[in-house]
């Protein structure tokens, strides 16, 4: 990544700015020029320092901005007999904090809640979540919000009702405590799938979640890889739906023997990291629903594409399964948004088997893996199966040697880089098609 140097104007003249506590600093040093040619009268050695105001920034594309100073000091040593002048030129560094910002974390995905703060070089908001004896959630937050703008890290898994109520309550909590905004970052939306009325009396389960989440008090929520992008209608505040794949095709692409500088979206670069032969692959939707998220990788990558045809007899048991594509003698890429009880994805792979192909990998954004998941990745003939960390996987990974952490892919650059550009008032858009380093 290439710094940009450029000179500094300080945007405010206020006494708390960087700039002026440089300033400050460099009048406190610097002494009068005019000394330098005064005649020195007795043997004695006087030294002189002063200090040239000499600011410059480097600034990077990274999460947080460095500014560098760079102060040249030039010091004269006089006596009757000799001079000498030194010069010397040191850097100060400061990495400005974030103001008025303050991001907690939900007792669903902690680990993914340090991740970004890390990236965001602050520390989690101090919060206490815990159950009375009756199984309601209590909520305290140790610290002032008041004016502040606040970021809830809460995924919809584990045991999700309570996760959901929490979410609502801690919003609420902020709300009332006079935040100046609540942005809900929820990595994996719950009741995603129950989107739409597929048949008499069924509930829209989603758009229940989208009202709560209002009423409740949030101001914007940022999600990744909706089940269906159309829930953003079901919500009246602005909705961020960051993705792990898609974005538009770059013209260069860097040699991974020789750059580690990747400008692609998590599931591109994993690809092309992890599968060295690559070109030789087919990126496989296994419903007609995740035809506009292959076309686009398999785009990217100028690779061919195919597509299953699937029909079910309810949610979660599939009738029959239809091939539409050549992958005889080809790596196989399965890449869908989710997968639950990996039905799907365990019919899909004898598919793909049967129809020729030489290996078999899996990729999903967001890894449930309820029910007998771990038992039929287990028994598939799946070389891995990827997923990225809305969800934490550390007992999947235990229990199955296909799910391993270096096959995890790290989504909290993103949303981290989501959390801030939200938190400037800068575009998010970047993020849909490109990923943050």
């Amino acid at each position: 990544m290439q710094a940009r140097q450029s000179s500094y104007t300080s945007p405010r003249n206020d006494e708390s700015s960087p700039v002026a506590i440089i300033n400050h600093k460099l009048e406190q040093q610097k002494l009068d020029e005019q000394l330098l040619n005064t005649p020195v009268a007795s043997a004695a050695t006087r030294t002189i320092s002063s200090c040239s105001p000499h600011l410059t920034v480097l600034t990077t594309s990274s999460t947080t901005a460095h500014f560098t100073f760079n102060i040249t000091t030039t010091t004269a040593t006089l006596n009757n007999r000799d001079s000498f002048i030194t010069t010397s030129t040191s850097s100060i560094c400061l990495k400005p904090k974030m103001p008025n910002i303050k991001v907690f974390g939900g007792s669903s995905h902690p680990d993914l809640t340090k991740l970004i703060c890390s990236r965001l070089g602050l520390e989690p908001g101090s919060v206490i979540t815990k159950k009375f004896s009756n199984r309601e959630t209590s909520v305290e937050i140790n610290e002032s919000v008041r004016g502040e703008d606040v970021f809830i890290v809460q995924s919809g898994c584990g045991e999700i009702n309570d996760n959901l109520m929490e979410l609502l309550i801690m919003i609420n909590a902020c709300k009332i405590a006079s935040a100046s905004r609540v942005t809900a970052v929820i990595p994996c939306f719950p009741y995603a799938r129950q989107d739409r009325k597929d048949k008499s009396r069924a509930p829209i389960s989603a758009k229940l979640v989208a009202n709560m989440l209002s009423v409740s008090g949030a101001d914007h929520i940022i999600t990744m890889d909706l089940h269906a992008s159309q829930i953003q209608g079901f919500f009246d505040i602005p909705v961020d739906n960051l993705f792990a794949e898609p974005g538009k095709k770059y013209k260069r692409i860097y040699s991974i023997e020789t750059s580690n500088l990747f400008y692609f979206l998590a599931v591109i670069r994993w690809i092309l990291l992890k599968i060295p032969d690559y070109k030789n692959a087919v990126i496989v939707s296994p419903d007609a629903g995740g035809a506009k998220r292959v076309t686009s990788i398999a785009d990217r990558l100028n690779i061919d594409f195919a597509l299953i045809h699937k029909e079910r007899k309810r949610a979660s048991e599939i009738d029959s399964m239809v091939l539409v594509g050549d992958v005889k003698n080809k790596i196989a890429i399965l890449v869908d948004d989710m997968a639950d009880t990996c039905g799907t994805f365990e019919c899909a792979s004898q598919k793909l088997l049967n129809a020729g192909a030489s290996k078999i990998y899996a990729i999903c954004t967001h890894g449930i893996f309820s029910g007998p998941a771990i038992s039929r990745i287990n028994n598939s003939p799946f070389e891995a199966v990827v997923v990225t960390n809305t969800i934490p996987q550390d007992e999947n990974m235990k229990n199955s040697a296909k799910v391993q952490v270096r096959r995890v892919i790290d989504v909290s650059m993103m949303f981290s880089e989501a959390i801030r550009r939200t938190h400037n008032g800068e575009s998010v858009s970047y993020l849909f098609t490109q990923m943050p380093l």
